[in-house]
Parts: structure tokens; sequence; C-alpha cells
């Protein structure tokens, strides 16, 4: 399997990003990690050989990146208008940079964001944000409101909420989205959402597929047995989603 790390510079947040890339075609996966994770978390997991079979035969290329949560959505330090910024300093780093350079190592048209637990929300609400440059999410073990506290999960905000944190929160813009060109926009993405039956955030999840569904969005919801947010289940799941 061809495997590359590669480190570059970052104008949108300001630093060196890394990533490691996995396979040479297929359809491009964009894939983030996990809470306050890195980019070689999605190896090291056993994720990327649960995928083995489909990146040898080309039908899949993941392109694994950094993330920033400790600077971003759980700096604590910082005031939480602050940690929506940086997020979105996030977000622009993939639009910009990490998507254009996917499209420079594969010419494959097919672009799908993932991601599992943060990743999720991450791949989930930046291509809901921007549904023309993306044909499909595949979100597991996903959290869709971190403007709430649920079970054991924060309020990642301290209760602060202004426009650019509530247009960060799938399970609270979607309900209210009427605007007929971004529907149509949304309308052409594919959403996979999996998570475990008994995992607090199941409600979340149920809630936003019903919510696309509404919205006239292809989404399709994955229960699982149990919790199932972890690795181990992880390593179950993908090959049924990739």
């Amino acid at each position: 399997m061809n495997r590359e790390y590669h480190r570059r510079h970052s104008p949108a947040l300001g630093r060196d990003l890394e990533m490691l890339v996995f396979g040479h075609a297929g359809a491009r996966v964009l894939v983030f990690p996990a809470r306050c994770g890195r980019f070689y978390d999605y190896e090291n997991w056993g994720l990327v050989d649960a995928l083995a079979p489909k990146i040898g035969a080309g039908l899949i290329q993941l392109f694994c990146i950094d993330g920033v949560d400790d600077e971003a959505l759980y700096a604590s330090w910082r005031r939480p208008a602050d940690r929506v910024r940086r997020w979105r300093d996030y977000e622009r780093y993939v639009l910009e940079e990490a998507v254009p350079f996917t499209a420079d190592r594969n010419p494959d048209y097919s672009l799908i964001l993932h991601g599992c637990s943060l990743g999720a929300y991450h791949a989930l609400t930046i291509a809901l944000r921007n549904p023309e440059q993306f044909g499909k999410v595949v979100a597991v073990s996903g959290r869709y409101d971190l403007a709430r506290k649920i079970g054991h999960y924060p309020d990642v905000f301290d209760g602060h909420m202004d426009t650019e944190v509530y247009l960060a929160q799938p399970s609270r813009f979607l309900p209210n989205l009427s605007d007929p060109s971004i529907l149509s926009k949304m309308r052409h993405l594919d959403v996979t959402l999996a998570i475990g039956r008994d995992d607090v955030v199941a409600p979340d999840n149920r809630h936003v597929a019903r919510t696309l569904r509404a919205k006239g969005v292809a989404a399709a919801l994955y229960e699982w047995p149990g919790d199932a947010h972890r690795p181990r289940f992880w390593r179950q799941m993908l090959p049924h989603y990739l």
C-alpha cells in the first residue's frame, strides 16, 4: 500500500500541519482526527488496516489530516467566541488548502469527508456549510451540538451563543434552514451517520438524520449494538460505509 507523509505550512492557521496519505487512486477521503487527536491516530488505531482491501484495490485514497481542537473548540483558555473563530480558520484550511492538495494528488471527482467522534462533527459540519464542494459524508460516533451539555460531554462554549456558534452546530441550524439555494446544494450530498444505539449522543444522531431527510437530503443512520464509541467498533463499521 502506498503511504506518504507530508508537512506543509498553512496560511489559514499560521503554522505547519502534517498529513498521512494512504493509497494511490479511487475516491478521495479526507479524514479528520478524533477529539484533540493527530493525523497518525487513524493508522495507529488499525482503521487504515480495516480499509486496506479497498485502499489496495484503488477504490479509495485516504488523506488523514491533523487537527487543531486544542487551539479551537477545546481551547478552554480562549474566550468562547475566539474558539469558534479559530475553528473557522481550520475550516478555511480544509477548504482552501487540504481539499486542493487532494485534487493535486488524485484527479478522481469523488470527494468524501469522514471522521470518528469529534472528527465526525468536523466532517458533517464542514460538508453542510459547503455542500457544493463534497459528494459524501461518513460520520461515525459524532455529536452535532457542541453548545449543549450531553451526558459527560460539556458545552464547549460555556453557555456562550452567537451567530457564528449557532451556524457551526448542525443540530441547531438544520431545522431552521429554508434557503432553497442552500438546500438544493445539500441535496447532492450523500450522508451516512453511524452510532452505537446506547451512545449518549445517539438521540442527537437520530435528530440530525430525521431533519436531513425532512429537508430532502439523503441521510442513512446505522445504529450498532451497545455504546460502540471505540476504535475496535469503528474497525468493524468502516468497511461497510467507505
